[in-house]
């Protein structure tokens, strides 16, 4: 067995992982701002929360997006990344809004770092799948 895709499966999860960080620590300082400014604007607010998901989908998927590029293991589209991160993370924000709108950011890191998981376990499996059928 192979081991050698599982340690590029790690680090592209890692790296979406610290990229998402990244890109939710500025969406942070920017709804701060905003919710401090004094501005009442309940549609600027809304905006705000709803693109939380949005922004910490894009972290994660220019974290695998990059690491591939250096790494030179894969070259992934990005909308093909985007759209896995996506999914993790609104439904990640959508399950725990609920409790608070601050709450969000648990939601988003675990079910955003599930879809890379997951995104990483499904092109490691059809990889061997195909490699399996040509030795066939």
């Amino acid at each position: 067995m192979n081991i050698r895709p599982l340690f590029g499966a790690f680090g592209r999860v890692g790296f979406s992982v610290i990229f998402s960080g990244i890109f939710y620590v500025g969406w942070l300082a920017v709804a701060i701002a905003e919710f401090r400014s004094g501005l009442d604007s309940t549609l600027l607010k809304t905006i705000l929360w709803l693109a939380a998901p949005v922004v910490t989908a894009f972290g994660f998927a220019i974290g695998v997006f990059l690491f591939e590029r250096l790494s030179g293991t894969r070259k992934s589209k990005f909308m093909d990344i985007y759209k896995w991160s996506f999914a993790g993370c609104a439904i990640g924000a959508c399950s725990v809004v609920w409790f608070g709108p601050m709450l969000i950011v648990f939601g988003m890191f675990v079910l955003g770092t599930a879809a890379i998981a997951i995104r990483e376990i499904y092109i490691i499996r059809k990889s061997s799948i195909n490699a399996s059928k040509l030795t066939n």
